[in-house]
């Protein structure tokens, strides 16, 4: 398999390691499900065109539903902190 470009204009990167990992687990789909092995270049262009066309979309995703989970988390922020204010006579003074 070829060596990754690290100036590469995509800026969606998998590490060598998972680069790897998922060719194979493309590989063995195709294998799996079609009639013909899908070759290492081939397999190589659909991840490619996969990343490309489909990672900004699902990174994208990822971060809104981020941003959600914690604006939530910093909307309940008040309840979960707040104390509420005694006056003298609630104090006993």
């Amino acid at each position: 398999m070829k060596a990754r470009d690290p100036e590469s204009p995509m800026r969606i990167r998998l590490s060598d390691e998972r680069r790897v990992r998922v060719l194979e687990s493309l590989k063995r789909y195709y294998a799996d499900n079609f009639d013909e092995p899908l070759s290492d270049f081939r397999a190589e262009a659909l991840l490619d065109f996969v990343i490309a066309e489909l990672g900004p979309a699902v990174y994208n995703q990822g971060v809104r539903d981020a941003c959600a989970a914690l604006q939530g988390k910093l909307a309940d922020l008040e309840g979960e902190v707040y104390e509420p204010e005694r006056t003298a006579r609630e104090r006993g003074s």
